[in-house]
């Protein structure tokens, strides 16, 4: 076939009969012969879906991008791509990711498409989409569905996903009621959208445009904003001329977008869910990024964005204040970004931002007066209790524990602990160290996000507000507190966590980026030597075995083992 022919025209200016099938096929949905004529074919890869509240208005954000793409002279097709949220779906949305980006990535192959228009919004949709269409390599925009409305209670500004862990501790502790606890709730999330707290889904959409395959300023735009529809028509314009241009994946997903995406991560105060899908989007394009980077590059970097779970405003104020346009100004002024990353536009982001103006310094912070000094970002830990690294979201822990020691209390699963957290004779203390296993990518499977356990409900009423917590699980972006995460290698596979036994000492030392067991290599090996992998007979067939077998640890971004990689967008065969 020749190259230099759009790759769509292999299908639709094909000769004789295999023409005709794919051009009369697409006919019966009322499309004239001038749509084959050879101009851009734009795939918009939707995961809209009603049992995904968070990505249920997608559906017209996907027509606003087809206006923009007629408008600049495209053809504009939309498909499904699996959709999946937190906020319904169990064991975890995680345990799916790597299928959205499996599904959409033959998906994005298999068919006629020049490029990609991708519509994401809960937090695994996001990473999820850019893995497929990284690993195809087709030119390729993103467009996120926005945040929710600012939460509204008693007059106050609610954050989706924290206020949840807040009211619960509050009901709890008998300071507040169910029945107030029901009116927090229908006030929590009060439009379409996203969480509007820093959570992993604003995370993601940040870090897309961070990474520069979402244009400039659009992560922000609340989902019921008429800016978000005018965003995704820009971006329907946008995608046909990355056609014409040629500009993929592989030439914006470079080292220095991932540098950007680090540190403009670690300045909003953003989620730690970044690190493992930074780290398997990396995997895709071969981008060599170690989880030792998402410390080394953050240290100089201070938090800027005062938005919960670390501060106090939510996304629609971000966004209002100039969102993160600002944030990159600041960090490229400040010498912390790669100015000559190339981004959708064409340009470099420091071309992009170099007109970035702040309306509300309160809300984004100058780097000379920061929320919080340079390096409170996320931390990287080594020890024997972790000898390929876990994270740890400084900005989010009580500073007071960050250096620690205490008994270990060991639950080897988060249902486990559930079943006795209420009860007033379990033996715990505030300056015990609650460990979680059992939760990591093989062992649930799909690391859900449950590290970030309660309280005990006896220390909760005695005024205890954090401990030390930790676990091979990870933990939502809207939540908060002293949380040790992505434990590497986790327990299922033998990995140190599942040596410890309640009574061990622990030392954390955030400071100096170490978590240990107090225990000898000698006892360790000899724990090891007794320990054996707890067998899952239900799991022998179908996804979740596959998941089983093939996924990677947290420190790999836990994608597919034979996922990583780009294989391209050759034309596959014609069978017709």
């Amino acid at each position: 076939m020749d190259a230099t022919v759009r790759r769509s025209q292999h299908w639709f200016g094909a000769e004789g009969r295999s023409g005709m099938l794919y051009r009369s096929w697409m006919r019966n949905q009322g499309h004239g012969p001038e749509v084959f004529d050879g101009r851009p074919v734009i795939g918009i890869a939707s995961t809209w879906s009603e049992l995904a509240p968070c990505n249920a208005h997608l559906d017209r954000v996907a027509e606003a991008v087809k206006r923009g793409v007629w408008q600049a002279g495209g053809f504009p097709l939309v498909f499904p791509v699996m959709a999946t949220g937190e906020t319904l779906m169990r064991p975890t949305a995680m345990l799916y990711r790597n299928l959205i980006a499996l599904v959409g990535e033959e998906l994005i192959r298999a068919n006629p498409l020049d490029g990609v228009v991708l519509l994401s919004g809960c937090d695994k949709t996001t990473p999820g989409l850019l893995m497929a269409a990284a690993s195809v390599d087709l030119p390729t925009i993103m467009v996120t569905g926005g945040p929710m409305l600012n939460g509204k209670f008693r007059g106050a500004d609610v954050g989706s996903g924290t206020h949840v862990w807040r009211f619960e501790a509050e009901v709890k502790a008998g300071r507040m009621s169910v029945a107030e606890c029901a009116i927090a709730e229908g006030g929590m999330a009060r439009s379409n959208g996203h969480c509007m707290t820093m959570g992993t889904a604003s995370t993601m959409a940040c870090v897309a445009e961070a990474l520069g395959m979402q244009l400039p300023g659009s992560a922000a735009w609340p989902a019921v904003d008429a800016r978000r529809y005018e965003t995704a028509q820009a971006a329907g314009q946008r995608i046909v001329a990355l056609v014409e241009e040629d500009l993929r994946p592989s030439a914006i997903l470079t080292h220095g977008a991932f540098h950007n995406a680090i540190r403009a991560n670690a300045a909003i105060g953003g989620s730690t869910n970044a690190v493992v899908h930074l780290l398997a989007l990396a995997g895709r394009v071969g981008v060599d990024l170690r989880l030792d980077d998402f410390d080394r590059l953050v240290r100089e970097v201070p938090t800027l964005a005062d938005l919960m779970p670390s501060g106090r405003f939510l996304m629609e104020d971000f966004c209002y204040a100039g969102g993160l346009p600002v944030v990159l100004r600041r960090l490229s002024e400040a010498g912390l970004l790669d100015d000559a990353a190339l981004t959708v536009t064409g340009d470099t982001v420091a071309a992009n931002v170099a007109t970035a103006e702040c309306w509300n310094d309160e809300v984004i912070r100058t780097v000379a007066e920061p929320l919080q000094p340079a390096g409170s970002g996320t931390a990287v830990l080594r020890g024997n209790l972790c000898p390929d690294g876990a994270v740890l979201k400084q900005s989010a822990a009580t500073p007071e524990l960050l250096v620690h020691e205490g008994r270990a209390v060991v639950f080897d699963s988060p249902e486990d602990y559930h079943a006795v957290c209420d009860d007033d004779d379990l033996d715990i203390s505030a300056t015990d160290v609650i460990i979680v296993r059992g939760a990591g990518p093989k062992g649930y499977p799909g690391m859900p996000e449950v590290a970030n356990v309660p309280i005990p409900t006896r220390l909760l009423r005695q005024g205890v507000t954090d401990m030390v917590r930790i676990s091979d699980g990870r933990m939502s972006g809207t939540g908060f507190g002293t949380v040790v995460l992505h434990v590497s290698p986790e327990s299922a596979v033998g990995g140190p966590l599942a040596l410890v036994r309640t009574g061990d000492r622990i030392r954390l030392d955030v400071p100096a980026r170490t978590l240990d067991v107090v225990l000898t290599d000698a006892e360790l090996a000899e724990r090891a030597a007794q320990w054996s992998a707890a067998g899952h007979t239900a799991d022998t067939s179908g996804y979740r075995w596959l998941y089983r077998e093939h996924v990677l640890q947290a420190d790999a971004g836990a994608d597919f083992d034979f996922l990583v990689g780009r294989r391209g967008a050759a034309v596959p065969r014609d069978s017709h």
